[in-house]
């Protein structure tokens, strides 16, 4: 899939079969969210693999609606320094969908409300956080967040020449 393709028809995901992500694909999606740019190059992102389903429900009673997360076989926790910028960690997680979808698999974004205790449950040492966990997985049969691309505003809705 190129990546026009691959971004225009990523849609979030909350809905999973139980088949697991194969290692070259995990490789593949960690290397991309490793690829992606970060302010002054710090390179602040780093991940945690949760890929098995005891932690995943433990990191699951870390947020107010992320009850559902166990039942993707993989989630990734983007964790930044304290200070760190949330724009680095989500250009990060945004090349971890995008080629989570090239891949055929479906992801959605999962915040974390008590940060405190996903660091916790993560073994992440002090002076970081947790921007944001992504769930990942094969598509199940359950319904996408939005709608098809169709059902967006447009893009004349979204774009202003020279002034707004």
């Amino acid at each position: 899939m190129d990546a026009y393709k691959a971004i225009v028809t990523k849609r979030d995901t909350r809905s999973f079969t139980d088949e697991g992500v194969a290692e070259d694909v995990l490789q593949r999606l960690l290397q991309a969210g490793r690829m992606a740019g970060s302010a002054k190059n710090l390179q602040p992102c780093r991940f945690v693999v949760v890929d098995d389903t005891d932690t995943a429900t433990k990191v699951a009673g870390c947020g107010q609606f992320s009850a559902w997360i166990p039942t993707a076989p993989l989630n990734i926790a983007v964790v930044i320094p304290a200070d760190g910028r949330e724009f680095d960690a989500g250009r990060a997680a945004q090349n971890i969908m995008v080629a989570a979808n090239a891949e055929g698999l479906a992801s959605c974004p999962v915040t974390m409300h008590d940060n405190d205790c996903v660091l916790d449950v993560l073994g992440i040492p002090a002076g970081h956080r947790v921007s944001i966990v992504i769930a990942i997985g094969h598509p199940g049969e359950g319904p996408r967040s939005r709608g098809p691309a169709g059902a967006r505003l447009s893009l004349d809705d979204y774009v202003h020449r020279s002034r707004w």
